[in-house]
C-alpha cells in the first residue's frame, strides 16, 4: 500500500491512501487494520465522555475512537456557519493567504448588527470588506449577520445558499442534517454528531477555512478593538480549531480539531460535541461543550502514543 503524508499546518497531516481507502482508514482491506484494532485503540484510550448530548472522534489515518448519545438530529446553534463557510469557498475558492475579493456591506447586514437577541459583528453599510475578512467575521465572534450577509453576496439570498448547504450537506453523506439558514440561530437546523465529523473532516482540508478557525484573534479595517475567538481551546497545544455553536434550544456545540501524537508520528484528530446542557442559558451550554472537549482533547493528547505501537500505528 501506497502513502503519502501531506503537510497541512500547525505540524498536522492527513494520509492519502494508495489501495482506494480513504483517509480514516476505510479501505479495501489490503494492508488496512481490522475493525477489532482500531475499536481497541479507541478501548485504550478511555476517553471521559459526556453523560448527555452526542459526541463522535475521529482521528486521521486510524479511523473512528468511538461515538456516544444515539443518531437523533439536534440543533447545532452557529456550528452551522462551518457549512457556511465550506460552501462559500466552494462557490469562491481562495489559494493560502488570498484575500479574495471586495465586498460591499448592506444595510441589511448593519441593521442586523445592533439586535440584542443574536450574536453579531459590527458593520456599517457601504463598508468595504474582503471575503477573507468576512469570513474572520463568521467564524471567530460568530457573526450571525455576517453569514446572511455573505449568503446574499454568494447565491443572491438566504433562501437560494440554504438549497446550497442542504445540497452540499447530500454530498457528502450527511443523511440526518437539515439547514433551514446560514447562521445556525434556527433551531429547525438540525444535525448530529456523526453527521458533523464527515463536514469537519472536508472543511479541514480547506486552506483559508482551516487557517480562520485556527485564529485566536483578528483585527479587520472598521471593526474596533481586537476580533477575539469564541473558541478559548485554542490557546492549548495542539488545539488547531473549529467552531462553537450556542443556544438555549442546542444548549452548546463545539466541533474540534486538534493534533495527537508524538514526534512525526502526529494524528490529526476530528471531534463534535452537540446538546451540552440544552434548555439552559447558551452560556452555560458552550462552557460545558468547552470543558467536555477539552477533557477528551487531553485525553486523547495523552493516550494516544500508548495506545499505538512503537511505530506509530496501529496495535492488532
Amino acid at each position: 500500500m501506497a502513502a503519502t503524508l501531506i503537510v497541512v499546518g500547525a505540524g498536522g497531516w492527513f494520509t492519502v491512501r494508495g489501495d482506494g481507502g480513504d483517509a480514516l482508514g476505510r479501505g479495501n482491506g489490503k494492508g488496512t487494520a481490522s475493525a477489532g484494532a482500531l475499536a481497541g485503540v479507541a478501548d485504550r484510550l478511555d476517553l471521559p465522555w459526556p453523560d448527555e448530548g452526542q459526541t463522535s472522534i475521529e482521528a486521521e489515518g486510524l479511523g473512528s475512537l468511538g461515538s456516544r448519545g444515539g443518531r437523533n438530529p439536534l440543533p447545532i446553534a452557529s456550528v452551522t456557519k462551518v457549512m457556511t463557510a465550506y460552501v462559500i469557498l466552494k462557490d469562491r475558492p481562495l489559494a493560502a493567504g488570498e484575500p479574495g475579493p471586495s465586498i460591499t456591506v448592506d444595510a441589511t447586514a448593519e441593521q442586523e448588527s445592533h439586535s440584542l437577541s443574536e450574536s453579531t459583528a459590527p458593520l456599517r453599510a457601504g463598508q468595504e470588506l474582503t471575503q477573507r475578512q468576512l469570513l474572520e467575521l463568521l467564524l471567530l465572534p460568530s457573526g450571525n449577520n455576517v453569514a446572511r450577509l455573505l449568503a446574499r453576496w454568494d447565491a443572491g439570498g438566504q433562501e437560494a445558499f440554504v438549497t446550497r448547504m442542504n445540497r452540499a450537506a447530500k454530498d457528502l453523506g450527511m443523511t440526518r442534517t437539515t439547514y433551514t439558514g446560514a447562521s445556525g440561530v434556527e433551531p429547525t437546523t438540525r444535525s448530529t454528531a456523526d453527521d458533523q465529523l464527515r463536514l469537519a473532516r472536508q472543511a479541514m482540508k480547506e486552506s483559508a477555512l482551516r487557517a480562520v478557525v485556527g485564529l485566536r484573534s483578528t483585527t479587520v479595517p472598521g471593526v474596533s478593538g481586537p476580533v477575539v475567538n469564541t473558541n478559548r481551546l485554542l490557546g492549548r497545544p495542539g488545539v488547531l480549531g473549529l467552531k462553537t455553536g450556542s443556544s438555549t434550544p442546542a444548549g452548546g456545540a463545539l466541533m474540534w480539531a486538534a493534533e495527537a501524537g508524538t514526534g512525526a508520528r502526529r494524528h490529526l484528530v476530528l471531534g463534535v460535541v452537540l446538546g451540552q446542557r440544552a434548555g439552559t442559558t447558551p452560556t452555560a451550554g458552550l462552557e460545558a461543550a468547552l470543558d467536555r472537549s477539552g477533557a477528551l482533547i487531553d485525553a486523547v493528547q495523552k493516550g494516544l502514543p500508548d495506545a499505538l505501537g512503537e511505530d506509530g500505528r496501529v496495535r492488532a
